[in-house]
């Protein structure tokens, strides 16, 4: 006899990595794109959690499916690093994690019409120390537009990094080791897991 296929979650997100995550961890998914209006202020665990809460809820369908909501941020000492604007901006971002460890804080929601919950998991990196010329060869090469902490560690950001502690595919922008367990304790054995 056998299983019928997992129904695929509904991941609200536009991030081509965390699609990625998802291929490369056999998880069948289809992308819907979120309309949330991400929350900048306060506290950036809180911050995290409802962002994704509230990309989830944004996306949610009538059907049993669920729904995965993810927001991921760059925090150093309680600031924030959200995505620059400009490549001075990007500069003095790496300039500022150069040589310190910093904290990936990412939300994690999933939704179906009978439950929710949010979790969320933190990951420790270390960069090596960066002198001038490090910064402008890194941001030279364009990979931060578009990133938290204005690096890509799936990249040439994986030079600027000495050490990380935690799972490295939330650093990439999905906390997987977080996902497949709340999938085992939900869905056992559905997604593969549990």
């Amino acid at each position: 006899m056998s299983v019928p296929p997992a129904p695929p979650l509904l991941l609200a997100s536009r991030s081509p990595q965390r699609r990625a995550i998802l291929e490369q961890l056999g998880i069948p998914f289809e992308v819907v794109v979120p309309e949330w209006d991400e929350l900048r202020e306060g506290d950036p665990l809180e911050t995290v959690r409802e962002n994704a809460r509230g990309k989830a809820r944004s996306a949610a369908a009538p059907e049993e499916r669920p729904v995965l909501g993810v927001d991921t941020e760059v925090v150093l000492d309680g600031r924030v690093f959200g995505k620059p604007e400009t490549s001075t901006e990007a500069e003095a971002m790496l300039e500022a994690l150069a040589g310190r460890t910093h904290e990936v804080v990412s939300g994690l929601c999933l939704v179906t019409p009978g439950w929710e919950v949010v979790e969320h998991d933190v990951t420790r990196v270390s960069f090596r120390p960066l002198d001038a010329r490090d910064l402008a060869a890194y941001v030279g090469l364009g990979e931060w537009q578009g990133r938290a902490g204005a690096y890509a560690v799936q990249g040439r950001g994986a030079a600027l990094v000495e050490r990380i502690e935690g799972d490295y595919l939330n650093v990439v922008g999905l906390p997987a080791a977080l996902l497949v367990r709340l999938l085992a304790e939900r869905f056992s054995g559905v997604y593969g897991f549990g």
